[in-house]
């Protein structure tokens, strides 16, 4: 298991901890509550009772009536005015249990529904509960798959840069080249605008131009089908840099001897350089190679042009690039990865 998943599930542990926790407090809440209506309740209907055997019993004590009228009409009156209080205390009693019955049904309402809930979408509850955790551990682990991504990518490109360093100084290396396109070139097969092109290596040569692609990559990464396509991408590089190029010629930005034939055409090879390991698969207008093979392979084609030729072409990429200072051209030898 990976550190992520062990730090999720670790998350996911410590909250369903905590929502038990929350329903068995819940349930301590609930029953403290209930109880304490219960013992309020006993203790009014028991002051009711007590009240009302008070006067009772001031009705027992009352004295027999006799004969004589006033005394008779005084008992009378005393003896009313008791069950006056009895029937008051009656009634007084009668609403504050009534009250007491209503509050008994609200009584923990908020906390029943919550207890209710989570009894009923207990691993909904969880997920709710560490949601904010886990999406920050989400977020840590996107930073971290970018930043070693980055790591792992200049530490390819700077093993490439390295081992064209073997080459001639006939050769002359872009690195990191950008392009933006205004209008953006249009490419009628795959109906895609391109606005701009990113390469991590351009390498000229005097068999032409090659566009290096490369890719430090596991064999998990080759197989994964979430990862961007590195052969549709640098044949779509290829197309704008090849319309880019021709317009060069055209309009004699990059300057090509003449041949009685016609208009000279600059070859533009697509490299993929995987420092790993590769896939077995052959492509289409791509040529897969590893790091060993990318020497030998950029030798192997015959010299078309001249030195001044490549120079020129090398020249229209670097003053065409959005990211190398226009003034500087750079062979293999000036390479800013050369210690």
């Amino acid at each position: 298991m990976s550190k992520y998943e062990s730090a999720k599930q670790q998350i996911i542990s410590n909250h369903t901890k905590l929502i038990e926790k929350e329903k068995a407090d819940l349930e301590i809440q609930i029953a403290d509550m209930e109880d304490s209506y219960s013992k309020t309740r006993n203790d009014v209907q028991n002051q009711k009772e007590t009240r009302i055997s008070a006067l009772n019993k001031q009705i027992n004590d009352l004295p027999e009536t006799n004969s004589k009228i006033i005394p008779t009409v005084i008992d009378y009156y005393r003896n009313f005015i008791i069950w006056m209080k009895i029937w008051s205390t009656q009634l007084s009693f009668h609403s504050k249990l009534k009250s007491l019955d209503r509050l008994g049904l609200d009584i923990a309402s908020q906390e029943k529904s919550r207890l209710n809930f989570l009894n009923l979408n207990f691993d909904y509850a969880v997920g709710e509960s560490c949601s904010t955790e886990l999406n920050a551990l989400l977020r840590r682990k996107n930073v971290i798959e970018e930043l070693e991504n980055f790591i792992y990518g200049a530490f390819g490109e700077y093993k490439v840069v390295k081992n064209l360093e073997t080459l001639s100084d006939e050769f002359i290396l872009v690195n990191d080249f950008t392009c933006r396109f205004q209008p953006a070139i249009y490419n009628r097969k795959e109906n895609d605008y391109i606005k701009s092109v990113q390469v991590d290596h351009i390498l000229i040569s005097r068999a032409g131009v090659f566009i290096i692609e490369t890719k430090n990559w596991s064999e998990k990464s080759i197989s994964n089908l979430n990862f961007h396509s590195p052969v549709r991408q640098i044949k779509r590089a290829n197309y704008a840099l090849f319309k880019m190029i021709s317009d060069g010629i055209s309009n004699s930005t990059v300057r090509l001897n003449k041949h009685h034939w016609g208009d000279r055409k600059i070859p533009v090879r697509n490299l993929i350089v995987l420092i790993n390991k590769r896939p077995t698969e052959e492509f289409q207008f791509v040529k897969i190679l590893t790091l060993p093979e990318l020497t030998s392979y950029v030798e192997y084609f015959p010299p078309i042009f001249s030195i001044e030729e490549t120079r020129s072409i090398a020249d229209y990429f670097i003053k065409r690039s959005n990211t190398i200072n226009p003034a500087n051209q750079i062979s293999v030898h000036d390479s800013p990865y050369r210690q």
